[in-house]
């Protein structure tokens, strides 16, 4: 507030001075300079408040283009315009000097147009990592929505066995909030319960997180989105979405699947080993008992549905690999048959 009222002295104070050197009036110079002085302060807060709403990558994207095309602008002028109205002929100074500030203007225009529009999408870190020449993060991850809502991915970290950059895009974060204030108490949950994992992996001393304000206005969906900054950037994508994972793959970006992970390191069953289960509720066929393991992974038992509710020791008959997981098949072991 102090600012703006020293801001509205200075305005008003150098209006009346600049006015009092044009008019012979003194009177009329001095109410004629605070105002105009008033107008130009009003415009410039006006202004401020307006830049406070941009997001700072398209300012200086606007920026940027403006002044490329300012200075192609008087490059051209010069190369072109000024050739074609010879400093003795009348145009030179009635048309030129018109025709050359709409010519400066335009090109102007055009940068700043430019600028914004790729200032949306253009990546500063990128851009201050090639003038301080440091080298490229090749061990880029980006975090999608599904992972985060998941939960794993913070036990993962915490155990050290992924390294490199975590990247948190910001139409990710804000896809978190719009879950997050659902009207519907399940995404509610899910979202606020996404939202608790990344406070708790910005916490670990050991794990790098950095956002990412790099949108792709033109890309309306966020699993597109995620492609195209994976490809930007060559950075992998973290996630359990296995249509994200599909699409990504033959686009050419390396996805991590977690739940490829969870597969991968459950412990090796073989047909014929005895294990001890708790029989929960009936199958599917005729007679099957379930079961579930720490892990959870479904045990299908044969002629398991009378002993609901006990523990068993059932064989291990076989083993079904699907997409979604593990399945493993058995039957109840029979008094003296060997472990």
């Amino acid at each position: 507030m102090l600012f703006r009222i020293i801001l509205f002295l200075i305005g008003s104070g150098s209006g009346a001075l600049v006015a009092h050197r044009l008019l012979l009036n003194p009177l009329a110079s001095a109410a004629i300079g605070i105002l105009a002085g008033c107008l130009i302060t009003i415009l410039a807060i006006l202004s401020e408040k307006l830049a406070s709403r941009i997001p700072f990558r398209v300012l200086a994207g606007g920026v940027i283009g403006a002044s490329l095309g300012l200075l192609i602008g008087v490059g051209l002028d010069h190369a072109i315009l000024r050739q074609l109205f010879p400093s003795t002929s009348a145009e030179a100074t009635v048309q030129y000097p018109l025709i050359s500030l709409v010519f400066r203007a335009l090109i102007t225009y055009i940068g700043l147009a430019l600028g914004i529009y790729r200032g949306e999408s253009f990546d500063f870190g990128e851009l201050k990592r090639i003038i301080m020449g440091g080298p490229r993060d090749t061990s880029l991850k980006i975090l999608d929505t599904s992972v985060i809502i998941d939960g794993r991915i913070a036990d993962i970290l915490e155990t050290g066995f992924l390294e490199g950059t975590m990247l948190l895009p910001q139409f990710v974060l804000k896809e978190l909030q719009h879950i997050a204030d659902s009207s519907d108490a399940l995404k509610r949950n899910r979202g606020r319960r996404g939202l608790d994992i990344l406070h708790k992996i910005q916490k670990m001393a050991d794990v790098k997180v950095e956002f990412v304000e790099r949108d792709f206005p033109d890309v309306r969906e966020v699993d597109g989105k995620l492609i195209q900054l994976g490809k930007a950037l060559s950075a992998k994508i973290i996630t359990n979405d296995y249509n994200l994972n599909k699409v990504a793959e033959l686009q050419g970006v390396t996805v991590l699947n977690i739940n490829e992970l969870a597969n991968a390191i459950k412990p090796v069953v073989l047909p014929g080993e005895i294990m001890r289960v708790h029989v929960m509720k009936e199958g599917k066929e005729y007679g099957q008992g379930v079961a579930y393991l720490d892990d959870g992974t479904m045990v299908v038992v044969d002629d398991a549905s009378r002993v609901i509710g006990q523990n068993v020791e059932v064989s291990v008959t076989s083993v079904l690999q699907t997409t979604a997981g593990r399945m493993i098949f058995g039957r109840l072991r029979e008094n003296g048959e060997p472990r």
